[in-house]
């Protein structure tokens, strides 16, 4: 198999209409957090807005917004989350979206040139929330590596 690079999803829920003032601070700050995240260091693809028109259909809720992206490795993403200007925004996610009972963030491994869909994320959370952190899909407390994901026996 080639290189892995690792792929990310984050779901949230807002707390109203996207054209409600409420999320207009969000709103604001959507493409300073894009251009952020696509100048970071180790930054491959991320879902385009126009793109995630299709998310409410795949999973059932159109109060919910998705973030997909890939990144060389965990690394890069932990950098981009918690060590750029992202964090200034993530710390302000209480005034646009409610507190999902579920996980909402799912990371895995996919092939080099691989882009995730919406499909692939949704299975990815599905799992997480049944069977917690593995290496078929984990969050930022379990570190699994490479090697882990490819000898990971998938559970049923």
């Amino acid at each position: 198999m080639g290189n892995l690079h690792l792929a990310q999803v984050n779901i949230a829920k807002r707390l109203a209409h996207m054209d409600d003032p409420i999320m207009q601070g969000f709103i604001n700050n959507i493409d300073k957090m894009n251009a952020l995240a696509d100048s970071s260091d180790g930054f491959i693809w991320r879902l385009q807005d126009e793109d995630k028109d299709e998310a409410g259909r795949v999973f059932q809720d159109d109060s919910l917004l998705i973030n997909m992206s890939v990144w060389e490795n965990l690394d890069a993403l932990f950098n981009y989350t918690y060590n750029s200007g992202h964090v200034e925004i993530f710390k302000r996610k209480k005034e646009w979206f409610s507190k999902m009972k579920m996980m909402h963030m799912a990371f895995w491994y996919i092939p080099e040139g691989y882009e995730p869909t919406l499909q692939d994320s949704k299975e990815r959370l599905e799992y997480l929330n049944t069977h917690g952190d593995t290496p078929y899909a984990f969050s930022f407390k379990s570190k699994f590596t490479l090697e882990d994901a490819l000898t990971y026996k998938q559970l049923s």
